[in-house]
C-alpha cells in the first residue's frame, strides 16, 4: 500500500442533496484528524481525464465548514466515462500521479462507482467509493443520501397538485424520476396518498387504471392523482425525449406523464393533465436525514482511506456504516420488491 499524503475527492453523475455533506466530512476528518491534504477534483471523472486549467481546487477546513446545508456539489459534476474511449483510463491514472493524488474518494452512483471499481481492478488505484443517488437503487446499501430529500419533494408535489385536481375535477399525472427502479415514486406515492402509483418494476394495465378512476367518478370523485416513474414502459419500450444517449449509454427519459395522461383521458373521458417534476427533485437544501447520512458516509470514507480499505464502498447496514466491495455494490440494481408494491396497491382508488 502506497503512503497517503494527498487525498482526492470527486463527485460524478447527477447531483444529489447531501454531496456537500460528504465533501465536508471527508475534508475535515482528513485534514484535522489524519493530517492529509485534500484536493477537490472538479466535474467528476472529467477533471481527471481532461485536466483543464480549473480542474482541481485545494480543500481546507474553512472551505468545507459551512457547506453542509447547500444542495448540489461545490466540485461540480459530469457524466464523463473514462472507459468509453481507448486509452482514457490510463490518462486518469497518469493525471492522478501528476496531481499528487495518492488516494481517491469517488462519490457517485453505479456509473461513477463502476469506473472506480474498474480503476481499482485494472490499475490498483487506491480508491474508496461513497454511494450517491436519489434513486436509491445501489445494491449493498440500505439507503443512499439524496433519496429522502427527493421523496420529500415529490410527496410535497403530490400534496399540492391534489388541491387543483379536486378543484377542477381532473386527473393529474405526476412524472417522477426513476429509470429502472421506482423507489422515489413508490415512496412519494405512499407518503402522498396517490390514487395510483406506477413503477418500472410492474407493467401497468391501462384499462385497470382507467376503471379505478371511472369508479371514483361514479361515487362523485371525478378527480385523482397518479404518481408514475419516468422509466415505466408502455408497449415494451421507454418513453424518451430524443435518441441521444450519455457516455454510459443511457437514453434521456421523459414523456411518460404526457403519454399516460392522454391514454387515461381517452379511456375515462375525464380531463387529464400531467406535471413533470424533473430536476426539482435534485435541487435545494437536503433534509436533516440526508445531512446526517452524508456526514456519516464521509467520515467513514475518510476512515477507510486511513485504513487502506481500497476497492471498498461505504454502506448503511441497519444503523451501522460499514464497507463493502465495489464489486458487490455495483453488480446489480436494487429495485422495489414486489411485496412493497403490493402493499401500496392497498390504497389505490
Amino acid at each position: 500500500m502506497a503512503e497517503v499524503n494527498r487525498v482526492g475527492i470527486l463527485t460524478g453523475g447527477g447531483d444529489a442533496p447531501g454531496l456537500n455533506g460528504v465533501i465536508r466530512a471527508v475534508t475535515m476528518r482528513c485534514v484535522n484528524d489524519y493530517g492529509y491534504e485534500v484536493l477537490g477534483i472538479k466535474r467528476g471523472w472529467r477533471g481527471l481525464l481532461q485536466r483543464e486549467d480549473d480542474s482541481t481546487r485545494p480543500l481546507t477546513v474553512d472551505d468545507a465548514r459551512y457547506i453542509l446545508q447547500e444542495g448540489g456539489t461545490i466540485l461540480g459534476s459530469s457524466r464523463t466515462n473514462p472507459y468509453k474511449n481507448e486509452g482514457d483510463a490510463e490518462k486518469v491514472v497518469e493525471n492522478m500521479k501528476e496531481y499528487g493524488v495518492d488516494a481517491l474518494v469517488a462519490v457517485g452512483g453505479d456509473d461513477t462507482l463502476g469506473v472506480a471499481r474498474r480503476l481499482y481492478d485494472d490499475f490498483g488505484v487506491q480508491v474508496v467509493g461513497c454511494p450517491k443517488t436519489i434513486d436509491n437503487d445501489l445494491s449493498a446499501t440500505d439507503t443512499t443520501f439524496g433519496y429522502d430529500t427527493a421523496v420529500s419533494i415529490a410527496t410535497d408535489a403530490i400534496d399540492r397538485v391534489r388541491t387543483t385536481a379536486k378543484s377542477h375535477e381532473r386527473i393529474l399525472v405526476v412524472e417522477i424520476m426513476g429509470r429502472n427502479a421506482g423507489w422515489i415514486t413508490w415512496g412519494a406515492g405512499v407518503a402522498g396518498a396517490a390514487n395510483v402509483t406506477l413503477i418500472p418494476e410492474v407493467e401497468p394495465d391501462l384499462d385497470e387504471i382507467a376503471n379505478i378512476f371511472k369508479a371514483r367518478a361514479e361515487r362523485g370523485e371525478k378527480w385523482g392523482v397518479i404518481a408514475v416513474s419516468e422509466g415505466v414502459v408502455l408497449d415494451e419500450d421507454y418513453i424518451t425525449q430524443n435518441a441521444e444517449k450519455d457516455e454510459f449509454g443511457h437514453a434521456r427519459l421523459g414523456g411518460i406523464g404526457a403519454t399516460l395522461a392522454g391514454e387515461i383521458k381517452e379511456r375515462t373521458g375525464i380531463d387529464t393533465r400531467h406535471v413533470v417534476l424533473g430536476h426539482l427533485q435534485r435541487g435545494g437544501t437536503p433534509t436533516a436525514y440526508d445531512r446526517i447520512l452524508s456526514t456519516r458516509y464521509g467520515l467513514r470514507a475518510a476512515e477507510a482511506v486511513k485504513n487502506g480499505e481500497w476497492g471498498q464502498m461505504v454502506a448503511l447496514r441497519g444503523s451501522e456504516i460499514v464497507t463493502v466491495s465495489l464489486n458487490e455494490a455495483t453488480e446489480e440494481t436494487k429495485t422495489v420488491p414486489d411485496e412493497l408494491y403490493r402493499a401500496a396497491e392497498t390504497f389505490f382508488g
